[in-house]
Formats: C-alpha cells, structure tokens, sequence
C-alpha cells in the first residue's frame, strides 16, 4: 500500500530562491530546475565572481544528481556605506580630459562631449575591489539555502509522481487479472479456430504432423508468459520506488519493458476482450512513462 512518509523519490522540476546581505551589498540567487537526462547547469554570474563557479557547481553537485538547473546570481552593491564607494580614476580623468581639449582646438563645430558619456568610459568610476573569500562564504550559505528548498520541492513533487505511478499500477495489475482469468477461455478459443481453419484445408494431412504444427501454434499465441512477465515487472517498479537512490533511468527502462509485453498480448490476441485489454495497458504504461520522465 502506498505511504508517502516513505517516498523516496525526487523530481527533476523545482524552483528555490534565496538572498542575503553581504558587506558589500545584498546577494539574491534564483535556482531552477528541469528534466534531463544527465546533470547540467547553466549559471549566470555578475563581472568579476566568475571565481566562484566552482563553489556553486560543487554546491550543486552535492545535493542533486539529474536535471538541467538555471542558476542566476545577482549582487546589488550599497554605495551607502563606505565599503562599496564609487571611486573617481583621476589619472584617466585626467588625461581623459587633456584629449578632450584637443579634439575641442582641431573640431571647433563639434558638440562638445558631456559629463555623462565621460562617465561611462571603461574604467574611469571604479568600485573597491571585492573580497572574494567572504563573499564564496556569503555564496555558499545562500546555496545550502536555496538547495534545501530546492531538494523540499522536488520530494513533493517526487511524492505526487509515486502516486500517480502506484495508482497505474494497481490498475494494470488488475488487468493482468483479468486477463488470467481468461486463459482457460482463451486457449480453448484459439484452439478451436486453429481446428476451423484446419477442417477448411482440402490437402490431406498426415494427423501426427497436423497435431505437432497445432501445438507449436497454441504455444505462440499462449499469452500466459507475457501475463508472467507483466506481474514481475510491476513488482520490480514497485521495489526501484522505495530505493533510497536516484531512480529514474531504471524507472524508464522497465516503462519499455512494461511496453513490450503488453505490446505481446495485443499481437497475440484472439479475443476482443484481451484486444482491448492490451490497449488499455498500453495507456496505462505511457502515463507511467511519462511521469517517469521527470523523476530524478
């Protein structure tokens, strides 16, 4: 019976947000999450922390094991404290400043340039070095927050995927019920319409052969294998649900072999019953699939 103070799973899609002061200023960090097949991240980081990617990526790393992550930093610095003051080049100014004599004496006609596009000269308003190593500490801290949220996120998520998967799979388990109750019925049927089309021939057969080629036919369209086949591989994605690891490939590769046997049963069917039952397993299972698809 399914009892979420056990999941075990994870989702791949999630969203966690975190922000914080530094002395510098005030850090924010968005962190989101999707599908994928393997562990991908995508960071955007302001000029100059490009230092500190690795303390994220490690961060990550630690904490999630698939998905494709989105991760944005932002620092908004305070020009109110003395720490994060703008600071005037002089020297660039300065010479900045002859040039613009210059060209003044040799364009007479021109508009002269204002303070304002000075100002946006590279290098010229320039901001007090960052101190790294508190602000990788300040990072970090945000991180374990973020991650933390994140990780809640996907597990109630992953919580809400388990159940919609155990509930399919009762249903195809009472499926593959039903079809067992219908062997008996079903081989007397394909067994009667083999005799039909034989009764049909008009070439004399010789009777020991004819029961051989019979037999080996009722063996191909006997559908109590596939039915076998079916039970064990529900089992087994009930047992890879409570697996206290990431889970998601396996999860997608019996998805394909759940596919493959009820695939079987419609190809073997010679009942409209068992027909049908084959196509609703098959919508079953890709409900699964695709539920599966976004577990970690």
């Amino acid at each position: 019976m399914y009892r979420p103070d056990t999941v075990m799973i994870y989702s791949m899609t999630a969203f966690a947000a975190a922000s914080g002061h530094f002395n510098a200023g005030i850090l924010s960090l968005e962190v989101r999450s999707v599908n994928h097949r393997y562990l991908e991240m995508s960071l955007k980081l302001p000029e100059g922390l490009r230092s500190i990617e690795p303390t994220i990526r490690n961060a990550v790393k630690s904490a999630v094991s698939r998905g494709k992550l989105d991760i944005n930093l932002r620092l908004s610095r305070d020009h109110s404290t003395g720490q994060s003051s703008l600071m005037l080049n002089e020297s660039l100014a300065t010479a900045l400043s002859d040039l613009s004599d210059k060209a003044a004496s040799l364009f007479p006609n021109a508009e002269p340039a204002r303070l304002s596009d000075w100002l946006q000269w590279p290098g010229l308003v320039d901001e007090p070095a960052l101190d790294i190593d508190a602000l990788s500490e300040a990072v970090a801290t945000l991180m374990h927050t973020a991650l933390t949220s994140l990780k809640a996120m996907r597990q109630r998520e992953g919580q809400q995927l388990e159940g919609m998967i155990r509930e399919r799979l009762t249903e195809v388990s009472a499926l593959a019920d039903e079809v067992t109750g219908l062997l008996p019925e079903l081989r007397i049927l394909a067994q009667q319409r083999l005799q039909e089309k034989v009764e049909q021939l008009t070439t004399r057969i010789d009777p020991d052969r004819l029961e051989q080629e019979l037999a080996m036919l009722l063996q191909k369209m006997d559908i109590a294998e596939e039915i076998d086949r079916l039970g064990a591989h529900v089992r087994e994605v009930e047992r890879t649900l409570v697996q206290d690891k990431p889970v998601g490939r396996r999860l997608d590769f019996l998805m394909q072999e759940l596919h493959r046997e009820a695939n079987t049963l419609g190809s073997k069917s010679v009942d409209a019953r068992t027909s049908r039952i084959s196509v609703d397993l098959k919508v079953l299972i890709e409900q699964m699939r695709e539920q599966v698809q976004n577990i970690e």
